[in-house]
């Protein structure tokens, strides 16, 4: 987050530049800035919801729509989850 953030500063006067050469730079800062804000959009979004999606997909143990219990809970704790459900 904090490397997006400083690139995507450091290119801002490039978006402002009115000199020689202009011309080729806001267009390549314009486009380096998405990129950098899309990028960590789809990091800090959409791979936490598909890592959510395949969680418990490969223990075979499981039934299906069934999560995985942290290995400290006991048997009751489950039954107060799964009835509160």
């Amino acid at each position: 987050m904090m490397t997006a953030t400083v690139a995507a500063f450091g290119l801002v006067p490039f978006l402002f530049a009115t000199g020689p050469g202009s011309e080729i730079q806001r267009p390549l800062a314009i486009v380096v800035i998405g990129g950098l804000v899309s990028s960590t959009a789809l990091t800090l979004l959409l791979v936490p919801v598909v890592y959510g999606f395949f969680e418990g997909k490969g223990d075979p143990n499981l039934e299906d729509g069934e999560n995985a219990a942290p290995s400290n809970t006991t048997d009751s704790d489950l039954q107060l989850v799964r009835t509160s459900m």
